[in-house]
């Protein structure tokens, strides 16, 4: 190894796109959508998750660094999109991990049998957040073992999931018709309210990409990662997706505690195996934070760098780790959790799961017409992988996932049939959403402004 420096292998590349990638804790969530599901995962595979996969591997190796995702939309639109795409996807973050602190500490009350109060769950969950910011910020080459690990206990969880999901079907039926008919897509906002989630299920590769820097040989690496690894995670997806449909009746299903409620009903009780899932699914919901902070926090430092950021968000430790970002997120993390017990009437987990989800995808809207910009703006560039296809082709693969992200994070956010369950249920997310973009124009405007007194200050004083 060069310099002593542990080099980060396709193996671990592969393992870590299973780990970023495969959300095990969305599965429910999407799950009802009922068996229609099938359909909309096949059908969103090809037209959203392969061009983005493709997309992702010829930016990420010929725009190689830490920036990734913000780098990419910095060059094509200038920096205060750059600053834009920045704050999104670096908040979605911070969302997330309170929303599967609030899961952690309901799956840790369930397996253990414990009746936590308020006051244990909000400490329970403080414990997760920390715990998540300590070993995030750690060097990727440090940490590859927690992630590693991971990815095992992930594909153990969906393949326990789906040969339970087998054995019941023989011996008991199921709980969902799988009549063709039911197969096909349900017209409804409800449906489509939850195509959200699957995109959702598909996005992380750049996260891989940004690891450049720790392969031996990024540039045939990196797109081997995303085809290996996107083979494994569709693969996977799919099988969880058949082994709760067949435990558990789509009307019934929790967003936050589907997956242990299909154990937990296949198996007819409570009992070891399903203590030891649990288990698991709690180091898995940890090592997912760990793996996207190392994504996350490396583009939020990046940005700081650029000026389109505050500078808190810049800084390092001995290390060159991105701890700033680090500590943002556990301070946003932990106020989010305290205020979790006052918000009314809401599935806390899916509220903050659902807004997290959004910020995510609006931070995507800008990645695909910022590759079809830069093969315009920078056509001689080396790219080392290329997505194939002529121009007709090129533009299909562009605007299709485009518009399918637009689609979604309208449905999810806008109430549209009217009902007052609808009602009660999307608008903190359009509150939220509101919330966050408009926050995020006052910090990248603060950045902006902070860098513009800074220069003049400079330029005041050299003459």
């Amino acid at each position: 190894m060069e310099n002593g420096k542990k080099k980060f292998r396709l193996f671990d590349a592969v393992l870590m796109s299973v780990v970023v990638i495969l959300v095990v804790e969305s599965a429910a969530p999407a799950a009802a959508i009922g068996t229609s599901q099938f359909f909309w995962w096949i059908f969103l595979l090809i037209l959203f998750f392969l061009p983005y996969g493709l997309i992702s591997s010829e930016l990420g190796t010929a725009y190689t660094g830490d920036g990734g995702l913000y780098d990419w939309v910095k060059q094509a639109f200038g920096s205060r999109w750059g600053g834009r795409l920045a704050w999104v996807y670096w908040i979605n973050y911070p969302i997330w991990m309170a929303s599967l602190a609030v899961l952690f500490s309901q799956v840790a009350g369930t397996i253990f049998g414990l009746h936590l109060s308020t006051f244990a769950s909000i400490l329970i969950e403080l414990v997760f957040v920390w715990f998540v910011v300590v070993l995030g910020n750690k060097p990727v080459s440090e940490s590859k073992w927690i992630l590693n690990l991971a990815a095992f206990a992930k594909i153990f969880t969906i393949l326990s999931l789906f040969v339970l999901g087998v054995y019941v079907a023989v011996t008991k039926g199921v709980a969902n018709s799988f009549a063709p008919h039911n197969l096909l897509p349900q017209m409804n906002v409800n449906s489509f309210s939850n195509l959200s989630v699957i995109i959702f299920n598909f996005l992380g590769f750049e996260v891989v990409a940004t690891m450049a820097d720790d392969m031996d040989n990024p540039k045939k690496q990196i797109p081997q990662a995303i085809i290996y690894g996107g083979i494994l995670i569709a693969f996977f997806y799919l099988l969880s997706a058949f082994g709760m449909s067949v435990a558990v009746p789509t009307s019934k299903l929790s967003a936050s505690s589907g997956l242990l409620d299909s154990f937990i009903l296949m198996l007819g009780h409570m009992n070891w195996f399903v203590v030891i899932i649990g288990i698991l699914f709690l180091y898995i919901l940890a090592s997912e934070m760990i793996s996207w902070a190392l994504g996350v926090n490396y583009v939020a430092d990046y940005a700081a760098k650029d000026h389109v950021l505050p500078a808190v968000f810049g800084k390092e430790d001995k290390n060159d780790m991105p701890v700033g970002t680090g500590y943002l997120n556990g301070i946003v993390a932990s106020v989010l959790v305290i205020a979790a017990p006052f918000i009314p009437n809401q599935d806390i987990f899916w509220a903050f799961f659902s807004l997290n989800v959004v910020a995510l995808l609006m931070s995507y809207m800008m990645m695909f017409p910022a590759f079809l910009k830069l093969r315009k703006m920078d056509p001689n560039r080396e790219r080392p992988f290329k997505v194939p296809g002529n121009q007709f082709m090129i533009q299909l693969m562009t605007w299709v996932p485009e518009v399918l992200l637009v689609v979604t994070i309208i449905f999810t956010i806008i109430p549209l049939n009217g009902t007052h369950a609808e009602i009660s249920s999307k608008m903190p997310i359009l509150i939220g959403t509101i919330i966050t973009l408009a926050v995020g124009e006052i910090v990248v405007r603060y950045a902006n402004h902070s860098e513009n007194a800074a220069k003049k200050a400079h330029s005041t004083a050299t003459h």
